[in-house]
């Protein structure tokens, strides 16, 4: 819990008994790796800080092709917005790629922080303003970099998930397929013979 209090006292000034409530409403889940957190079709009754390991999420399409949406690692979040905030089923899958422990607290508990500690608000809306600007770069990337760039882009961004996945994570997340991601990164890699 202290990693977890330590993110949280980065983020939001709080006393020390406020944070130790706070984080008293958080319970530790540990995932093995391939397990899931969250199946499409479930409802999210979670959303989860990541103590220790490494996450994707993903939607599958009905031709059963999966698309990897984000990863998520160390004191990142995982959950489906849309299905813990409104108690719907959930789109995507989110699996655990490593051995992994989150921080789960329930939709309950979450709103009941809000009114025990407003200061709580600032946490969330912090949270919130991070996975748009996020979700906000993916979308653009996805529509106006090309493949090198996206790749270039991925490497720059997450120097700390990319050692940690394997080429077929990294090209469904990038939309592309495997045999391109290797011609792409052996076109990066390969010696300028002009030079």
């Amino acid at each position: 819990m202290e990693q977890f209090k330590e993110f949280v006292k980065k983020r939001i000034n709080v006393s020390e008994e406020e944070l130790d409530d706070i984080i008293s409403r958080y319970h530790v889940r540990k995932i093995k790796k391939k397990d899931y957190f969250l199946r499409a079709g479930e409802i999210c009754h979670y959303e989860a800080y990541v103590v220790s390991g490494l996450f994707k999420s993903f939607y599958v399409t009905a031709d059963g092709i999966e698309h990897i949406l984000q990863f998520a690692i160390e004191d990142w979040w995982v959950g489906d917005i849309a299905s813990f905030n409104y108690q719907e089923p959930a789109l995507q899958n989110i699996q655990a790629l490593e051995d992994s422990v989150v921080l789960t607290l329930s939709k309950t508990d979450k709103d009941k922080l809000y009114e025990d500690h407003p200061i709580y608000e600032k946490l969330s809306r912090i949270m919130a303003q991070r996975a748009q600007i996020a979700s906000q770069h993916r979308i653009i990337s996805s529509i106006g970099f090309t493949a090198q760039e996206r790749y270039l882009d991925f490497i720059k961004r997450y120097p700390k998930i990319y050692p940690r996945i394997s080429n077929m994570q990294l090209a469904s997340y990038l939309g592309v397929t495997q045999e391109f991601l290797s011609r792409l990164k052996r076109q990066i890699l390969k010696p300028n013979r002009n030079s």
